[in-house]
């Protein structure tokens, strides 16, 4: 069993750094652009590869990570083949590439709790200063 998750993590590492090599060098595309593999994850009997893209540019519309992968999909007999001649497996997985959203989820949360964490401060700042106001008219 561990020899299993061991084969399986290091079949899942060379896809992913092959992957990553051959999408800065070789795919011409422009959907596929600003893009990186951020995780592969392969089935245990190593037929099915599902890669985790992720959008280096987080500042771009929402849909880019979405015309990416249409972009790698378009790309993938190309990418297959590539593989197949820089890995030495028998069978070669089918990849299924899926938007990584955990970066552009965690801005979200990061100005979400900036926002809230500002708004507190505007309150206590008003709490406070209502409280001094009210302390000054008494000893008028």
């Amino acid at each position: 069993m561990a020899r299993d998750f061991s084969r399986r993590h290091r079949v899942a590492e060379e896809l992913k750094r092959e992957l990553g090599f051959l999408i800065a060098s070789q795919v011409k595309d422009p959907r596929v652009q600003f893009v990186s593999i951020s995780d592969v994850d392969v089935s245990p009997d190593l037929k099915h590869a599902k890669v985790y893209v992720a959008n280096f540019d987080v500042t771009a519309a929402e849909d880019s990570a979405k015309r990416a992968v249409a972009g790698l999909h378009a790309a993938e007999g190309f990418l297959k083949r590539e593989l197949g001649k820089r890995l030495r497996l028998r069978v070669m997985p089918e990849l299924r590439f899926v938007e990584d959203t955990t970066e552009r989820e965690a801005q979200k949360l990061d100005s979400l709790i900036a926002s809230a964490v500002a708004e507190d401060e505007s309150r206590t700042q008003d709490a406070t200063d209502d409280g001094d106001e009210d302390g000054t008219h008494g000893a008028s």
